[in-house]
This record gives C-alpha cells, sequence and structure tokens, in this order.
C-alpha cells in the first residue's frame, strides 16, 4: 500500500481548514466519528492518504467489498459537502470530490448512506449522481 505522508501540523485532506491532527487524524488512529459527515471526510482523506484499512474498517461489514481499491495514482484535490441528512441512526451524505489522474481531471458526486452501530458511524452504499 503506498500510505502518503502527512505532517499532523498539515492542513487536513477533507478541506476543513483544521489541521489533520485536529480533524481526520483522531478518527484515523481509532476514535469514532461523531457524525456521518465526520465519518464521509474521514474516509475521503483516508483515500487521499492510502488508508485502505480505514476505509474497510469504516465500511459496515454486509457491504464491505474485499478490497477498497485506492488508486495511488489518484490525487484526491477537493472535498465538497452538499448535502447533510441525519435520521437518528441513519444518514445521508452528498458530495462531489475532485480529483485528477496525470493529464485528467474529473469529479465523483455521489450521495452515501451510513448507519449507526453500536456507536459508531459505519458507510454502507453510495449512489453516484
Amino acid at each position: 500500500m503506498n500510505i502518503r505522508p502527512l505532517p499532523e501540523a498539515s492542513f487536513c485532506p477533507c478541506q476543513s481548514g483544521k489541521p489533520y491532527a485536529k480533524c481526520c487524524g483522531p478518527y484515523h488512529r481509532g476514535a469514532a466519528a461523531p457524525t456521518a459527515e465526520a465519518l464521509m471526510r474521514s474516509r475521503y482523506s483516508a483515500f487521499a492518504l492510502g488508508l485502505e484499512d480505514y476505509v474497510l474498517s469504516t465500511w459496515e461489514p454486509r457491504y464491505r467489498p474485499e478490497g477498497a481499491e485506492i488508486d495511488p495514482e489518484i490525487q484526491w484535490r477537493r472535498l465538497v459537502i452538499l448535502d447533510t441528512e441525519d435520521f437518528g441512526d441513519t444518514a445521508t451524505v452528498e458530495f462531489r470530490a475532485h480529483w485528477r489522474n496525470k493529464m485528467e481531471r474529473g469529479i465523483m458526486y455521489e450521495r452515501s448512506s451510513f448507519v449507526r452501530e453500536d456507536g459508531r458511524w459505519f458507510y454502507t452504499i453510495g449512489v453516484q449522481l
């Protein structure tokens, strides 16, 4: 796995404007994300940093694939949260994730679904929009 290093004082890849150490870093080290949006941001950061184990561990087991298939050639450039709906122990987050791969650029536009089990949020499925 190709993990991209990130100094703890650097701004978080999820573009919250906070340092990584005070944003997604604690979740990557095992803390529970308090909201579905926080989990979404931490999963985006995990893709940006090549943290496949984290991506898989935050996928609800009934929906989890065998591998996260993180492409080390893709640079995740920007995350825009468009909408968040919280229904108690389920939630959705609609986002656009901008990426670049050599000379190609693209946008992943998705509405992701989440479920909270035993106090922890998990990603279930995403619908491409």
